[in-house]
């Protein structure tokens, strides 16, 4: 995976971020992975934008992977998306990008919206995939959404989650990791991860984190007027399930942007690994 990528790590001062990156001569384009997976996520769709000449940068997010984050705090703040994007800011300035356009899928979604919200100067375009803002998921909660996304709520849990999943990390996480789908490389890197249970205590922290501070943080935001300035992608899967639960993305992202516009991809929910040709084009043409 990624041959021509250089890998590091990069300590941005309580957490070390494992990253793949390479240099282009178009624009630097960060791609941010969701839950469970790690950077190698994008080894289909990362290698297809540095052909069209981007400079791409591939972090693990802080405890997921090979990155290493601080102990939990008792408020969860140590694993916000304010923290984590603090991460990615240090990340792309000690690559040398003062600015740079920025992709975030799943849970590395939310970690690019509080990036773009924070630091919208250093965001030039922002593409956001599979995910509306997490206090929109929870302003009008159905038992239609609590049915499908359970584990949002299972995984706010103290203690109970750690035990169940590293009891037996690979059937936890097998149903919706196929090696064959993924690329056998990148599925052995996720098996890899989800063995260490201080990975599983950094990603259920991330969820823990998403129901309090982060949540709070954008009613925040939103109570403020706050929105996003830069041009703004939304891309969704079609065999997933958020237009069936919360109808049109774009309609709920337009509270959040200025400047939007998106699509569907086809595909179920992992895209980067299952349609990357149209997700490497639709980046490609946005970031373009």
């Amino acid at each position: 995976m990624f041959e021509g990528f250089t890998t590091e790590e990069i300590d941005t001062g309580n957490a070390r971020i494992f990253v793949r990156h390479c240099w282009g001569d178009g624009p630097p384009i960060m791609l941010l992975h969701g839950h469970p997976r790690t950077s190698a996520t994008w080894h289909r769709v990362a290698p297809m934008l540095r052909d069209g000449g981007f400079s791409v940068i591939c972090p693990d997010l802080r405890g997921y992977g090979r990155s290493i984050g601080p102990d939990p705090a008792g408020d969860h703040s140590a694993h916000s998306k304010r923290a984590v994007a603090a991460d990615m800011l240090a990340v792309a300035h000690r690559l040398g990008h003062e600015t740079f356009s920025l992709a975030g899928h799943d849970r590395g979604s939310y970690v690019a919206l509080r990036l773009a919200l924070d630091h919208p100067e250093v965001v030039q375009r922002l593409a956001l995939m599979d995910c509306v803002p997490i206090s929109e998921h929870l302003r009008d909660i159905t038992p239609e959404f609590a049915t499908a996304w359970w584990h949002w709520f299972f995984f706010a849990q103290p203690e109970i989650p750690e035990r169940v999943i590293n009891a037996d990390p690979v059937a936890w996480y097998r149903p919706k990791a196929d090696p064959a789908t993924m690329g056998h490389e990148n599925h052995a890197e996720l098996m890899n991860a989800v063995h260490n249970p201080s990975v599983v205590r950094a990603m259920l922290e991330d969820y823990r984190a998403g129901l309090t501070i982060d949540r709070a943080d954008e009613e925040a935001d939103m109570a403020a007027g706050r929105r996003l300035g830069m041009r703004t992608l939304i891309l969704w899967s079609s065999r997933d399930d958020l237009e069936q639960l919360h109808g049109d993305p774009l309609a709920i992202w337009r509270r959040w942007t200025e400047n939007v516009s998106g699509f569907r991809i086809e595909s179920r929910h992992h895209m980067a690994e299952e349609a990357p040709e149209e997700v490497a084009a639709a980046l490609s043409a946005f970031f373009a």
